[in-house]
């Protein structure tokens, strides 16, 4: 049998693992780590969540600590290229023959687990997660890992981890249906991740997310470190195509600092991950210097995130998956092509708060095309196009004719730029056709 058929049938038993009629909580996780031998205690981490924003803030991060000589080990969700680039180190994807051995080390657990305990069956974020954390810490031995939540934080099944600092990007409406219908509600759940004792580096600007971080983090004896108060960024400008900043904190001042993720929201994100940076740097005893910074956070990109894929015509892919990410998109275009007509191109999954999106779309877009693709979750084309008021507006159930068809339309015309954005699934597949 080849490494790459073990692979596909590793996958496929990880892909069967079910979420239907699955209690919440840690018990399942508890006891695949206790069969393991807990790898996640033999782990340096920063534990990221937050609604938008925790794959740019741990790219900062990665990028940083790379240049300052650290092995990184990085645990993302989605994926953009290929599935085992969910676990990384230094960038660099699980390998399948490591996936596969792992797999084959779990996989008994799993099934004691979901047939011989009360816990029942893991799911397959739980068994995902157990595999990233044993790499971790027996095959690839980084020197600290990045680990992003999944879903929420409280009970994500990352959170058996004991981080050396935990991070909350921000707070906005996704996941609705299960975390909560509120900020509040929302907010409660992302601060789950803040651990007795350890520190909490915070980009939330909601003033009632604020508040709900900062009695956590007291009630827990958590440091509590805030963007527009504990550190800050100031002088942000336009240089070049690139964002330049100053970062201030309680620790440091750094100014001219430059960035090729564009948007002021790539500004807070990094301005984030440096705050975590900061921390390790005083408390932990990482040696960073002011060029691994520098140089780390210029050298950052991510996947999918405002990513140019084509010059004639220019083509932008971004995945704008719920109403703060479409804001988001909607200013970083304001702030770049103000100037130029904007074609989109929308696909999105049905269980997202369609009806606001598309409204902001409308206000932004000379021109938008409402399309689906192959996902049991993805809204038809026809249902986001009678949710659209644009006057100029279009329809193509077939998203690699709509691309075609807008590419041939704007042709060489420089005045006029594409954007093709919506569920990060969509855009997945979609990068793939532009490489």
């Amino acid at each position: 049998m080849t490494i790459q058929t073990e692979f596909n049938e590793a996958l496929h038993w990880l892909n069967s693992r079910t979420t239907f009629g699955i209690k919440p909580g840690l018990e399942r996780m508890n006891y695949m780590l206790e069969q393991l031998g807990h790898p996640e205690r033999r782990l340096k981490a920063v534990h990221v969540a937050g609604t938008n924003g925790k794959g740019s803030t741990v790219s900062f991060m990665r990028h940083i600590l790379q240049e300052a000589g650290y092995v990184v080990g990085t645990f993302t969700s989605p994926y953009i290229e290929s599935f085992n680039e969910r676990i990384s180190v230094d960038g660099i994807p699980i390998s399948d023959e490591d996936f596969v051995e792992i797999v084959k080390k779990i996989k008994p657990i799993v099934e004691t687990c979901g047939k011989a305990t009360e816990y029942g069956a893991p799911t397959e974020f739980e068994v995902l997660t157990v595999i990233a954390l044993e790499y971790f810490a027996r095959v690839a031995v980084p020197y600290i890992s990045l680990i992003e939540t999944g879903l929420g934080g409280r009970l994500d099944s990352t959170n058996v981890i004991t981080p050396l600092v935990s991070v909350i990007t921000n707070i906005g409406q996704d996941h609705m249906n299960i975390l909560g219908n509120t900020v509040e509600e929302i907010t409660k759940e992302k601060a789950g991740i803040i651990k007795s004792g350890f520190p909490v580096v915070t980009a939330v600007e909601q003033p009632e997310a604020e508040q709900i971080i900062a009695d956590v983090a007291k009630s827990k004896n958590s440091k509590l470190y805030r963007l527009g108060k504990e550190f800050k960024t100031i002088d942000t400008a336009l240089h070049n195509g690139n964002e330049v900043f100053t970062f201030q904190s309680l620790f440091n001042r750094l100014e001219n600092l430059e960035i090729t993720m564009k948007g002021e929201h790539q500004v807070k994100n990094a301005a984030t991950a440096l705050m975590a940076i900061e921390y390790l740097k005083q408390y932990f005893a990482f040696v960073i210097d002011e060029e691994h910074i520098r140089t780390g956070l210029l050298k950052t990109t991510w996947k999918g995130r405002f990513e140019k894929v084509s010059d004639k015509p220019l083509t932008f892919i971004d995945g704008a998956h719920n109403p703060e990410g479409i804001d988001t998109l909607c200013k970083t275009i304001q702030r770049y092509y103000s100037d130029k007509k904007v074609h989109i191109i929308f696909s999105a999954l049905k269980d997202k708060p369609l009806k606001e999106m598309i409204a902001k779309l409308d206000n932004i877009a000379d021109k938008i095309t409402f399309t689906q693709f192959e996902f049991n979750r993805c809204a038809e084309a026809k249902e986001l196009f009678e949710l659209s008021s644009s006057a100029n507006k279009d329809i193509n159930e077939d998203w690699q004719k709509a691309i075609e068809s807008a590419k041939q339309e704007i042709g060489g015309i420089e005045e006029e730029i594409l954007i093709i954005t919506g569920s990060l699934y969509f855009i997945s597949e979609v990068r793939k056709t532009f490489q």
